[in-house]
């Protein structure tokens, strides 16, 4: 059966900062110059938000940039920051330390980034921009010659047998003449395109973190609306990147978070149990006893920076976001950059569909005569230089920001993450207390608290190249690491009690779509894809 198709001038893959700004900008463009331009932006969250996790702190220059009137629209920016906090932390002990100059939040605004992107759908969808959540982008869709022509949506209602239930809807192609990937971190089409059109050719390994997320309604008398805390140290071994925020909302909310660098070593190590007991430490318990937590997300993040950064156009289309890597590490932000990429790639993808040109190269140029490359540029050594360990990563750090600026004669390497677990066999197995209820969880009660769902009969969205690898080296060398380093249990490894051979059970109905298991796998074994359409957490407030 031959497949419906619509064809729109633009098509958008997801739903965050960067697509929806792309969108507005090229809307602001058509009408600037009285032209019609179609925009067709496709989101796989059941609606706008479902799927955004962030801290998060809000650095306005792009907001400005884009719609400077953002106040009177209402743009639900609510809590400016009033006060920083960088500390070290021992087991039972704090100290404070100097706040290094790029998490200064003066001028910043705490808030909540799914409803941020909730409102700047509204401001899309006013200007004209078709908005549809709830449909995934299978697959891209290419001309004869093989450019891009624009992406397919998944068919509903296929069974885990791959046949087609009751319930059956095909899936729609759409055309586009310009297709913009703003997938976010680890996008499953971009990998693809990476491949097809070779963009990461001389380019080093993107590298990520895995950013565990909490959102709780703490005591009135412990509430200090605009404080933004961050820690580094203890539970981490100084050999691990990683570290906390506590960011103060208004209404007596607190945003906790755990970020762990996924380039760790030892396969022992659980990021989401390194969270729970981060949250035990006094400093940190006191704030959460006596008040309730109201919902939990997980999601990776890029951490390559500059260095990683791929091409960012191909024959049809451009990469915009966390899809091409523009988080700035040591600022701990990433949707400031994220929606200048889509601004500077719409004005690309205008001028490109409005000279009837394939591919929007003058975007890279725009990218690197930007604040965007700039501020990139000047970071760039300094996640890297914390693979020689904390205190190493310290000290390089301070000597970049105070002495060179930035403007070191080097640039360091990235490696990949996957490429970094020690065998099981040379590593020390981590005790990690059982959670008390109070402040700290197991994962079962905190993936409910996401709103995860997902319909039970469709193919298994986690797939297994080689069914064998599981077992024969995951668990021979590694002991199963997956187990581990998903913060939703999807991963199990069953040992029947008829002495039988052990196997992997794979929860798909668990998947909060965080994508570490694509990433830091040691064999690369495992391939996320898009379950169906509205699948997945349903993130409030996040």
């Amino acid at each position: 059966m031959e497949r419906e198709s619509m064809e729109f001038d633009v098509i958008i893959i997801g739903g965050g900062p960067s697509g929806l700004s792309a969108a507005i900008k090229l809307k602001q463009l058509a009408s600037d110059q009285d032209k019609e331009l179609s925009v067709c932006l496709v989101e796989k969250g059941s609606e706008i938000g479902a799927h955004i996790l962030s801290g998060a702190v809000l650095e306005p220059r792009a907001l400005n940039e884009l719609l400077p009137d953002w106040a009177e629209k209402g743009a639900p920016l609510d809590t400016p920051v009033s006060n920083d906090q960088f500390v070290f932390l021992s087991q039972t002990s704090k100290y404070t330390l100097p706040n290094p100059p790029q998490m200064n939040n003066h001028g910043n605004y705490i808030i909540s980034l799914g409803n941020f992107c909730r409102w700047l759908s509204e401001q899309a969808e006013a200007l004209g921009v078709e908005i549809y959540p709830g449909f995934a982008a299978a697959e891209m869709l290419y001309n004869s010659d093989g450019t891009v022509l624009g992406v397919a949506t998944n068919d509903l209602g296929v069974g885990k047998d791959g046949q087609a239930t009751d319930a059956y809807m095909q899936g729609m192609n759409l055309i586009g003449k310009q297709t913009i990937l703003a997938e976010g971190c680890r996008g499953h089409l971009t990998k693809d395109l990476f491949e097809k059109f070779n963009l990461r050719e001389g380019k080093d390994p993107q590298t990520f973190a895995l950013g565990i997320k909490e959102l709780w309604d703490i005591e009135p008398e412990k509430s200090k609306p605009g404080t933004v805390w961050h820690s580094v140290g203890w539970p981490l071994k100084s050999d691990t990147y990683g570290g906390s925020f506590l960011y103060h909302l208004s209404g007596n909310q607190v945003a906790v978070g755990y970020v762990v660098g996924l380039d760790y070593q030892n396969p022992y190590l659980s990021p989401f149990e390194e969270f729970q007991r981060f949250k035990t430490h006094p400093s940190v318990r006191s704030v959460f006893e006596g008040g309730r937590r109201v919902s939990y997300g997980a999601r990776a993040l890029n951490e390559g920076g500059f260095q990683s950064i791929p091409k960012l156009t191909f024959p049809g289309g451009c990469l915009v976001g966390c899809t091409a890597g523009f988080l700035n590490v040591p600022k701990i932000k990433g949707t400031h950059t994220a929606m200048k990429s889509g601004m500077l790639a719409a004005e690309a993808v205008f001028d490109a569909i409005s000279q009837d040109i394939l591919e929007p190269v003058s975007y890279q140029e725009k990218i690197e005569k930007s604040w965007l490359w700039k501020e990139l540029y000047k970071v760039r050594n300094i996640r890297p230089s914390f693979n020689k360990g904390f205190v190493a990563g310290m000290l390089y750090s301070a000597l970049d920001t105070y002495i060179l600026r930035g403007n070191a004669p080097w640039t360091f390497k990235h490696h990949s993450d996957h490429l970094q677990l020690k065998e099981a066999r040379s590593s020390t197995k981590i005790d990690y207390p059982k959670p008390d209820n109070i402040v700290s969880f197991d994962r079962n009660s905190s993936v409910y608290l996401s709103s995860t769902n997902h319909e039970e009969n469709q193919p298994v969205h986690l797939q297994l190249i080689d069914n064998t690898v599981p077992i024969n080296v995951n668990l021979e060398k590694y002991d199963s690491p997956e187990q581990r380093y998903c913060p939703a249990g999807v991963y199990e490894i069953i040992r029947p009690e008829d002495n039988a051979d052990p196997y992997l059970q794979i929860n798909a109905q668990n998947c909060v779509h965080c994508k570490t298991c694509d990433i830091k796998d040691p064999t690369q074994n495992i391939k996320w894809v898009t379950p169906e359409g509205g699948g997945g957490p349903n993130y409030p407030n996040m």
